[in-house]
């Protein structure tokens, strides 16, 4: 068997493309950049914005980039995404397009080897425990709301009593756009307190 850094080591013919993010202005991409070009990396897809964001550009036009033997190199996990619900989502999306995915300071988190499809599927089940505990801290957080008495939604633009100064004045003939002027909302707001025929 080979040894453990040689079996790490991409193919030859593999098309190495380099991630590398930072989260603020002042951060600089250099030390990614340099780690992710002296692994081979051809190409390197660089970007400052937040690992919370799901509409990062230079992410997404990687992904859609990606082709079959394509390998995405990261220098850690942490520059692809933030939580393990979007881990597992983006590297579900690089899987699917025949390509693999590595962490140059992860070993375990490369999917050519046995060991890191193993941790994509476990990835996957903590993914799914997460989305589903954001969705019954949600509906519990929406059941608390509502036992205090709390109206969930946006906030009316109109007070009750304002709803019924419009709804007289509709019924008395007032046109719509001079009652949105006047009380400095959208006609279709107006619109929708017109009595139903």
């Amino acid at each position: 068997m080979p040894p453990l850094a040689a079996r790490n080591l991409p193919s030859a013919d593999a098309n190495l493309v380099g991630y590398a993010r930072v989260s603020t202005f002042g951060q600089t991409l250099d030390a990614q950049v340099e780690q992710l070009t002296a692994a081979g990396c051809s190409r390197i897809f660089k970007e400052k914005v937040s690992g919370a964001r799901a509409d990062r550009r230079e992410l997404n036009r990687l992904l859609a980039a990606l082709g079959e033997g394509d390998q995405v190199v990261v220098t850690r996990i942490d520059r692809l995404a933030r939580s393990t619900f979007d881990l597992f989502a983006i590297v579900r999306r690089i899987v699917d397009a025949k390509a693999q995915f590595r962490s140059l300071t992860e070993p375990w988190a490369d999917t050519a080897t046995s060991t890191g499809r193993l941790m994509l599927a476990v990835l996957g089940g903590l993914a799914d425990l997460e989305r589903d505990l954001i969705r019954t801290r949600t509906a519990e957080g929406r059941a608390r709301a509502k036992e205090r008495g709390q109206v969930m939604g946006r906030r009316s633009s109109l007070s009750p009593q304002q709803k019924q100064e419009v709804r007289e004045r509709l019924a008395d003939g007032a046109q719509l756009a001079d009652l949105a002027r006047t009380f400095n909302v959208s006609r279709s707001t107006i619109s929708r307190l017109r009595p139903r025929p």
